[in-house]
């Protein structure tokens, strides 16, 4: 996983990155703000922020997984 990522080897269409990094973005403002549940606000802000790399990076380690099975 860690290799694919270092190679820039990019598995992510255009629309895919762009929905990706605003979503991701989305998610981790909406868990910036308090919250009573704060280990679900820390759950969000996570998956956001792995999103977000997800769309910048242009590599998705699932999508690639299932392409090679």
């Amino acid at each position: 996983m860690a290799r694919d990522i270092v190679s820039l080897h990019t598995n992510l269409t255009t629309t895919e990155r762009a929905v990706s990094v605003v979503l991701g973005l989305g998610l981790a403002a909406v868990a910036a703000q308090p919250r009573p549940n704060k280990l679900l606000s820390l759950a969000a802000l996570v998956a956001g922020a792995a999103l977000a790399m997800r769309g910048a990076t242009g590599h998705c380690s699932m999508k690639a997984a299932l392409q090679h099975a």
